[in-house]
């Protein structure tokens, strides 16, 4: 949520400030602007809505310079307005902020400023930060300097509680800009005669592949020719090593399709075979997960597996459940984040629940996301080895944790995850493998059998994506809906949420995913004719049960839209409409259901004429709780 960019070099700050946030757009705003300093002064600008209006403002009233900062915003202290907009400046007008975060103490912070005579333009949080540093200025000796606004930006950062990543431009100096990070991300692009700050890679990706990740409680200072990075507490310099980043720009285009979330929904053959490829030898026999970082003797020791994620990585963990407790068979809790941290496990009497022999597995896209690093730091408190599945290298839950697994599934730009929710399956498999095998639950001969399967897999989805004709009839009927349920069992209930979860966020159906089998508790009372229930009816243990499931809401006149095998000669009796996929060993069912899923809801959006890739009030990354 919210997108910061900095420059300073020898281009036109507008212009590389104004492409950064386009490639920020997936992460939601709902307003956005830029300060530039033009060699003499500091200038303004910002407006309300999508980035054309900022973009024709500066058309119409174009400003320009060397040095600036930019920000899209999405709104939580103050309605979306262009006085709430970012950047803030202090009541003198000489330091403009942009932030990302929140600053919880920001309402005394403001009584004791406004006590002393500041007053405050907007409602927004971020103001005070401009005006302490301003105050911090006033209060040291010397001339201006840009020592002297390191030390009024990292004092001025010590009097605040909260998560902050913010962009520091002050107009008597030219050319300096300041970045500093807590609890947000952010990072520093490396470039020749020019240098960036960005709160995600892909807003300046087409200018440099060599970056910094700043840690929570640094800040770095940026010039033209010089990047340096100081301890935002102490001020003193530390050393970053430079990432090169392997993605390429065009990765994160559309390449031609209409949206990016069909473009990522094509993409996942591709991505599956990246992850083998990384992660098995080449003949498909062995699991080598070289990065996991402990040791094979440590997890033959594990007995119990926490899982903690949120959105749809929380239903990837659902269905590594699944995975980890029939391979490896190792008993496994899924919490969501924001709820893991809470539990007290730890307290007297719960102790054993997170013993030593306990491994907590978290889940990432973005590897921002607040309240998953969160969980990642209070399991490691507690002394807990700490397994992060993630999309993007070097993020902060990949750099807090033991051991990583990189689901090396590129960009992804739309805000309804796709491609990332697969590539976790699959990493969630291979871990399951590796596991099972150390266990000795899982035999040389299983494993090839096992990992030839999942190869094929990735040919399956291929197949899937060739023709979508029947998944684009079916959504001209469930776009006419105010309400959709989805049920499953087994694998098919993790499939249901994740597949009410993509329609609801993309085309504003409500839409819930249910166990099949808990209809009678409770959500039958919801099905009569109006009421389309997408059943997840593949082949399993289970699937005599899901008919059954499924006759019950035949007998309330329910529209059926079953997503079913394509061997499956006897569901078409029992749905109205039936989406095919590939026959598979249950396990492996996760894989090919989503595609249809994902098309289902793109097609339903798309014909009632939403936003797919920016859904309203969503952002791409969570970044604060």
């Amino acid at each position: 949520m919210c997108g910061i960019v900095g420059y300073t070099g020898n281009k036109s700050a507008v212009s590389v400030l104004m492409v950064g946030l386009t490639k920020l757009e997936y992460r939601g705003y709902d307003s956005a602007g830029v300060a530039v300093h033009d060699g003499q002064q500091v200038l303004l600008r910002r407006e309300v809505g999508k980035l054309k209006a900022l973009h024709d403002s500066l058309h119409a009233t174009p400003i320009d310079g060397h040095t600036g900062i930019a920000h899209t915003r999405w709104a939580t202290h103050g309605e979306p307005n262009t006085t709430n907009s970012h950047p803030h400046r202090d009541a003198g007008e000489a330091v403009f902020v942009c932030h990302n975060g929140i600053i919880e103490n920001y309402a005394e912070i403001k009584e004791e400023l406004q006590k002393e005579g500041v007053e405050f333009r907007s409602q927004t949080d971020t103001e005070v930060l401009p005006n302490l540093i301003a105050r911090e200025l006033k209060t040291s000796e010397g001339e201006l300097s840009q020592e002297r606004l390191i030390e009024a930006v990292r004092n001025a950062l010590s009097k605040v509680r909260g998560s902050y990543a913010v962009a520091v431009l002050h107009k008597d100096l030219p050319g300096t800009l300041i970045a500093a990070r807590q609890m947000s991300p952010l990072v520093v692009g490396l470039g020749n005669g020019e240098n960036f700050c960005a709160s995600d890679v892909p807003a300046i990706l087409n200018a440099t592949h060599r970056v910094l990740f700043l840690d929570d409680g640094e800040m770095a200072v940026l010039t033209p020719d010089k990047v340096q990075v100081l301890d935002t507490e102490s001020g003193k310099q530390r050393h970053k090593a430079e990432v090169k980043i392997e993605w390429s720009p065009e990765e994160a285009e559309k390449g031609g399709y209409e949206h990016y979330m069909l473009k990522e929904i094509h993409e996942q053959p591709g991505v599956m075979n990246r992850l083998l490829a990384r992660y098995t030898d080449p003949d498909r026999t062995r699991v080598l997960l070289a990065e996991i970082n402990i040791s094979d003797e440590e997890l033959r020791g594990v007995r119990r597996i926490f899982i903690q994620a949120c959105g749809t990585s929380w239903h990837s963990g659902l269905v590594g459940k699944l995975f980890l407790e029939r391979l490896p068979m190792i008993a496994v809790d899924v919490d969501t984040s924001s709820e893991f941290r809470y539990r007290n496990v730890g307290a007297a009497g719960a102790g054993a629940i997170l013993s030593p022999d306990t491994l907590v597995i978290a889940i990432s896209q973005s590897g921002e996301t607040a309240d998953t690093l969160a969980g990642v730091r209070e399991a490691r408190s507690r002394g807990l080895k700490v397994l992060s599945i993630v999309n993007v290298p070097g993020s902060t839950i990949a750099r807090e944790s033991d051991g990583v697994i990189y689901t090396n599934a590129g960009p992804e730009i739309g805000v309804a995850s796709t491609k990332a929710y697969t590539a976790q399956l699959g990493a969630l498999y291979l871990l399951s493998l590796h596991l099972g095998a150390l266990h000795g639950a899982i035999d040389p001969a299983r494993m090839e059998r096992r990992l030839s399967k999942l190869t094929e897999v990735a040919k399956l989805m291929e197949e899937i994506l060739q023709d979508d004709s029947e998944i684009q009839r079916v959504a001209e009927v469930v776009a006419k809906s105010d309400n959709a349920m989805f049920i499953g069992r087994g694998f098919g209930y993790p499939s249901a949420l994740e597949g009410a979860l993509k329609l609801k966020e993309i085309s504003y159906i409500h839409a819930e995913g249910y166990p099949a089998g808990e209809l009678k508790h409770g959500p039958i009372a919801l099905i009569d004719e109006n009421m389309p229930v997408i059943s997840i009816a593949t082949s399993g243990y289970v699937y005599e049960k899901i008919i059954s499931n499924i006759q019950e809401v035949r007998a309330r006149k329910g529209k059926i839209i079953a997503i079913a095998g394509e061997d499956d000669e006897t569901i078409a009796n029992d749905a109205d409409y039936v989406l095919r996929v590939p026959e598979l060993t249950e396990s492996f069912t996760p894989f090919v259901v989503a595609l249809p899923l994902q098309l289902l809801s793109y097609y339903v959006a798309k014909t009632r004429g939403c936003d797919v890739d920016q859904p309203r009030n969503l952002a791409k990354s969570v970044t604060v709780e």
